[in-house]
């Protein structure tokens, strides 16, 4: 199992240098000479809609699958499959939820508009993070990384549930009917014990067009078709680990930086000093550089204080701070969410409260855990 969850994290973190690299370059060209082209591209129609659009509903739906994969691994057969492995990396992912949306809600209370962007620091993003965390070696003991992926699996469930709830359109009630009915069959699959995978993606994508339809967004399709795909087979398959293996590199190394590439472009030299100060700005960046790192580490502190968990395995409590400060990275699900909750004019303001959090997490929680001794003392 520690082979498998070391494979995982490698994965994870080699798309994370990449998608750092996909967002840079995003924001080089929306700078340049280059940034009426990039921007045209993004608005650019292509069967009804525009290529940002393809990006954010329909490939972002394969970024969901995996995490709905993921998900369902872990809490079935992997690291999370019982109440006491999940007391310390939940504790520390409810309180990272929590707390990064009361500084939003701190500085958004008096706009019912931008109060809907609650949920944009509530989420860590599991491959920036763990990129960063590549970049530190065997500095970094893997008991850690192993937590910080169990959190940040937490809490992308705790993201595709605010989602669900809180980020849907008018909804239509005959498609979201037809989705329920597409959604049992694909249920109907896995209790009659059908493990061919080719079923479960046929219905999948119809799933996909019925949900995109229905005002629920089309991403929620991917998690859904998730829980519904086998953890075992014949002659010892697992479609699920299948599947899981055949998106991991696709998603790592093309959907997340491709909507990356999309999303973080933003031309700094129209913005001016005055976007500093707009409350989804402030909202957005403190939350997730104050509110991640004092929710992470107080809801793992009440997890190991009331021995409902102990700390993990050769790690000390400062390397236990400094993955609290690197949760604060919440780039690609944080940027999702507030497409999600606002109008375009709003996207500017999203992108840099964003990213500022994001970027100052990143850096923080790399020095701490550079300057921190590789093995506890005494």
């Amino acid at each position: 199992m520690v082979g498998i969850w070391q494979r995982f994290i490698q994965s994870e973190a080699a798309g994370g240098l990449v998608l750092m690299a996909s967002a840079a370059v995003a924001i080089l060209v929306a700078n340049s000479p280059l940034a009426s082209a990039y921007f045209g591209l993004l608005h650019l129609p292509i069967l009804g809609l525009d290529v940002l659009h393809w990006v954010n509903d329909a490939l972002m739906a394969l970024f969901f699958l995996l995490v709905g994969l993921e998900i369902k691994r872990e809490l079935v057969i992997g690291q999370l499959n019982s109440w006491p492995a999940r007391a310390l990396p939940g504790l520390a992912a409810l309180g990272g939820m929590i707390a990064p949306a009361l500084i939003f809600v701190m500085f958004n209370r008096g706009s019912p508009e931008t109060l809907r962007g609650w949920a944009i620091p509530a989420a860590t993003d599991i491959a920036f993070s763990l990129g960063v965390l590549a970049l530190l070696g065997a500095r970094v003991p893997v008991s850690l990384k192993v937590f910080l992926t169990a959190l940040a699996i937490l809490d992308d469930l705790g993201a595709v549930v605010i989602i669900a709830l809180f980020y849907t359109a008018d909804l239509s009630l005959p498609m979201l009917g037809l989705s329920l009915v597409t959604f049992v069959a694909l249920v109907a699959l896995n209790r009659f014990g059908v493990t061919a995978l080719w079923p479960y993606l046929a219905l999948g994508l119809l799933l996909w067009v019925f949900v995109f339809r229905s005002g629920v967004h089309a991403t929620i399709a991917g998690v859904l078709l998730a829980t519904t795909i086998p953890t075992s087979g014949k002659g010892g398959r697992a479609p699920l680990a299948d599947l899981e293996h055949a998106l991991q590199g696709f998603v790592a190394y093309v959907v997340l930086p491709v909507f990356g590439f999309a999303n973080a472009g933003v031309a700094l030299g129209a913005l001016g000093g005055a976007v500093f100060s707009d409350p989804v700005t402030r909202g957005a960046g403190l939350g997730l550089f104050i509110g991640k790192q004092i929710g992470v580490f107080g809801g793992a502190w009440v997890a190991i204080a009331t021995r409902l968990a102990t700390l993990p395995a050769g790690a000390t409590w400062r390397q236990l701070y400094g993955v609290a400060v690197l949760c604060g990275i919440g780039f690609t699900m944080s940027l999702f969410i507030g497409l999600l909750a606002f109008p375009p004019e709003h996207d500017d303001a999203t992108k840099i409260g964003v990213l500022a959090g994001s970027v100052a997490s990143a850096l923080a929680g790399w020095a701490i855990l550079r300057m921190t001794p590789e093995k506890r003392r005494g």
